[in-house]
C-alpha cells in the first residue's frame, strides 16, 4: 500500500486489512514523504501488528513507491490497496483460493463497489465490473484498464519474470496490464464486490498529468500497434471515427490507418489527413479489413459493437473497441 498525506482515509484502510478472514498476511506500507501526520499513525498500526511493516522514503511518486514495496514483499502472492480504499474481510481469501485453483491464471481482480457520487467515474466502474472473464478483459484492454488496479492479487513470479512498475508520462498500472496481457499473462475476476473504490477529488487520477486522457491514449496506441502487427497483417485497418478528436487520439497509428468511418453524413466521400472517409452502410470488405472503432462519446462503442456484430463481424477478429 503506497501511502501519502492520507491520515483521514488511511486508519480505515489498513482497519479493512486486519479484519481479514485470511490471517497469513503481510501489510507493507510504503510512506512515500508524507507531511500531514500519517507517518506517525502507520507508526503506531506497526507497533500494535507484528505483520505491519513501515518503508520510509523521501517523496518519488506512485510507481516508485510501488516497486519498493514489492522488493519488501515476501509472499507468494501480492495483493494491492490504496490508502483511500476498503477492502471486504473475506477479499485475501477468496482471491487467494481462485489463484490455488487456477493454475493458468497469473492475476486475479473482483469486482469493486464505487465509492463515489461523480457519474462518469461510477459508468467506468459499471463497465470494469462488467468483464468477468480473461477473454472479455483481454479484448476490452484496448478500451481502458480492465480491472480496478487496488483490486488485484496476483503471482510473485509475473513481477520477476515481466517485470513491476515503470515510471513515466503514463498511468503506471495501465502500462503494466497491457505489458502482462502482450505476454501472456491470464486475467480472473472474482463475481463478487470485495473493494469499495473510493474516488475523492483530490486522487491522483484526477489531479495527474500521468493519467489524463492524452497519456492512456499514447500508452494504448503503442500497445495497440504491436496487437495489430500480430492479429491484423496484411489487412487494411480502418478508424471508426473521422472527428478531430478521434484522429489526434489515435494520430500514432496514422501510418498503418487506410481509412476512417463516420456516421456524418457531410463527411461522406471526403478526405481527412489524405484518407477516405466512408459511411456506415459502406463498410469495407470484411475478411480484408479489420476497424478500430474509436468514437468514445457515450453510448457508441455499445452502437458500433451492435452494428458491426449483426453484419456479421466479430470482435477481436475484425474488429476491436479502442475507446
Amino acid at each position: 500500500m503506497p501511502v501519502r498525506d492520507a491520515r483521514d482515509t488511511v486508519a480505515a484502510a489498513v482497519s479493512s486489512v486486519l479484519a481479514q478472514t485470511f490471517p497469513d498476511w503481510e501489510l507493507v506500507l510504503v510512506d512515500d514523504g508524507s507531511q500531514d501526520g500519517t507517518t506517525e499513525l502507520l507508526r503506531q498500526f506497526a507497533a500494535q501488528d507484528a505483520r505491519i511493516v513501515v518503508i520510509m522514503q523521501e517523496p518519488k511518486g506512485i510507481a516508485e513507491a510501488l516497486n519498493r514495496g514489492l522488493e519488501v514483499c515476501r509472499g507468494e502472492c501480492i495483493a494491492r490497496m490504496d490508502a483511500d480504499d476498503v477492502m471486504d474481510a473475506r477479499r485475501l481469501e477468496i482471491q487467494k483460493a481462485f489463484l490455488a485453483a487456477n493454475d493458468d491464471c497469473g492475476l486475479v481482480s473482483c469486482r469493486v463497489r464505487f465509492g463515489g457520487s461523480e457519474a462518469g467515474y461510477g459508468a467506468h466502474v459499471d463497465w470494469v465490473n462488467a468483464l468477468m472473464n480473461h477473454e472479455e478483459m483481454s479484448l476490452r484492454r484496448f478500451v481502458e484498464a480492465p480491472v480496478a488496479h487496488p483490486s488485484v492479487m496476483f503471482r510473485r513470479e509475473l513481477i520477476e519474470t515481466h517485470g513491476g512498475y515503470r515510471d513515466g508520462p503514463f498511468p503506471e498500472d495501465y502500462e503494466l496490464w497491457l505489458r502482462w496481457l502482450e505476454a501472456g499473462v491470464r486475467f480472473g475476476k472474482v463475481d463478487e464486490e470485495l473493494l469499495t473504490w473510493n474516488d475523492p477529488p483530490q486522487r491522483l487520477s484526477r489531479t495527474d498529468a500521468r493519467y489524463s486522457v492524452e497519456a492512456f491514449y499514447t500508452m494504448k496506441c503503442l500497445y495497440l500497434k504491436r496487437w495489430l502487427e500480430t492479429h491484423a497483417a496484411g489487412r487494411e485497418i480502418w478508424l471508426w471515427g473521422a472527428g478531430r478528436v478521434t484522429r489526434r487520439r489515435f494520430d500514432a497509428l496514422a501510418e498503418v490507418i487506410t481509412g476512417f468511418i463516420d456516421v456524418d453524413e457531410c463527411k461522406r466521400g471526403q478526405h481527412r489527413d489524405g484518407r477516405v472517409v466512408r459511411m456506415v452502410d459502406e463498410l469495407p470488405e470484411r475478411e480484408g479489413s479489420f476497424i478500430l472503432a474509436g468514437v468514445g462519446a457515450r453510448g457508441a462503442r455499445e452502437a458500433i459493437h451492435a452494428h458491426l456484430t449483426r453484419r456479421g463481424w466479430v470482435e477481436g477478429a475484425h474488429f476491436l473497441l479502442v475507446a
